[in-house]
């Protein structure tokens, strides 16, 4: 068992490297081992390439005959942008498969780990299943539900304001905190604000990493009245990569307008005067859009928590105090009325980052 993890232990790394470059396919590594040694091991690189299971057997060559695979997702066995893995692990002589975890797209869910054990190859599934759900908790939630995995990120100061009294918020949390946010939307489909925070904030949204990276997630903005400036930078840096959810309500000559510089309008229902978020969610899982990246305002942010849309929430807390009771606070929104209404989070991990605090839970009943 020992053994087991070890080589799974490196598969999960090697899947890691996926991240950013195969959405919304499933982040995966593979290892193959022969007579306690790695003889070759590769990741799923990029959208529409090889496999894992493929580079890795590739990378082995002959030495693949009689070795084991470790590979933390069940190989696949149909056909879909790549051939199927299973056929691939039946030609190469592979002797034993162990697996992280069962793949829960439909198309394979238990069938690849029945096929192989079919043609005589000895199947453990289950090795460092914990690890290899939350590696793929995106992939897991996008591909049973058809909807967006949800991350509510969010940077304050200790007593809870996340701007002064005058809306200046540049920078409330130090460097390490901001480059932990960059891998974030980096391994991301897509980062999400509100009309306010353009306005108030003229963000980027972009990635500010050095070396190899992909390209910026897609930028989406609810305005309910299309009232963001036209000068926007998210609108003149990177239009192709920009969505904006507006309702009716909009002017039809400015929706016109931001279309022709290149960016997208999706025209959502209205639901209390806002876009309706559970409609646009639901858009945005069929552009393929397998997680967002929730990052204000505070109005927002309460109405996607009311509406039991958010998975994850990840707080940086500064240690800073700027207090007024008119400066703005993480969610906002109308609020709960009573104690018993309050949204609780569980598997709560707290971890210092340079000066700050870094929160990490999930939404109870996810």
């Amino acid at each position: 068992m020992m053994t087991d993890k070890k080589y799974m232990r490196r598969a999960l790394s090697l899947a890691a490297r996926g991240a950013g470059f195969v959405c919304p396919n499933p982040l995966v590594g593979a290892v193959v081992v022969k007579d306690g040694e790695i003889v070759g091991e590769g990741w799923h690189e990029l959208f529409g390439g090889p496999h894992a299971e493929v580079n890795a057997i590739a990378r082995a060559g002959e030495q693949a005959r009689g070795a084991d695979l470790y590979v933390n997702l069940e190989p696949c066995n149909h056909q879909g942008k790549t051939p199927p893995c299973t056929e691939l692990i039946i030609r190469s002589g592979i002797n034993k498969v162990v697996i992280g975890m069962k793949d829960p797209n439909p198309l394979v869910n238990g069938q690849g780990s029945s096929l192989l054990r079919q043609n005589g190859i000895e199947v453990h599934t289950g090795i460092m299943e914990k690890e290899s759900r939350k590696l793929n908790e995106v992939f897991i939630k996008f591909i049973t539900t058809h909807l967006p995995f949800v991350t509510f990120k969010y940077a304050m100061t200790i007593d809870g304001k996340i701007a002064t009294v005058d809306n200046a918020s540049r920078w409330i949390t130090g460097e390490e905190s901001r480059k932990i946010v960059h891998r974030l939307r980096s391994s991301i489909s897509a980062v999400m604000v509100g009309v306010d925070t353009v306005i108030f904030d003229d963000p980027l949204l972009n990635i500010r990493l050095p070396g190899k990276r992909k390209i910026s997630p897609l930028k989406v903005i609810t305005d309910s009245q299309l009232r963001m400036p036209l000068e926007a930078k998210v609108l003149v840096n990177d239009p192709q990569l920009c969505l904006i959810a507006t309702t009716e309500k909009a002017d039809i000559k400015k929706i016109l307008e931001i279309r022709r510089r290149g960016s997208q309008v999706l025209v959502c229902p209205a639901k209390d005067n806002r876009v309706d978020l559970p409609f646009l969610f639901e858009q945005l899982g069929k552009m393929d859009i397998a997680g967002v990246l929730l990052e204000g305002g505070s109005t927002l942010a309460f109405s996607a928590l009311e509406e039991g849309l958010v998975d994850k929430v990840i707080a940086f807390v500064a240690p800073k105090i700027l207090g007024g009771a008119t400066a703005p606070t993480p969610v906002g929104g109308m609020g709960i009325p009573g104690m018993e209404g309050a949204i609780n989070l569980r598997d709560l991990k707290v971890r210092k980052v340079g000066e700050d605090l870094m929160i990490e839970g999930y939404m109870v009943g996810k």
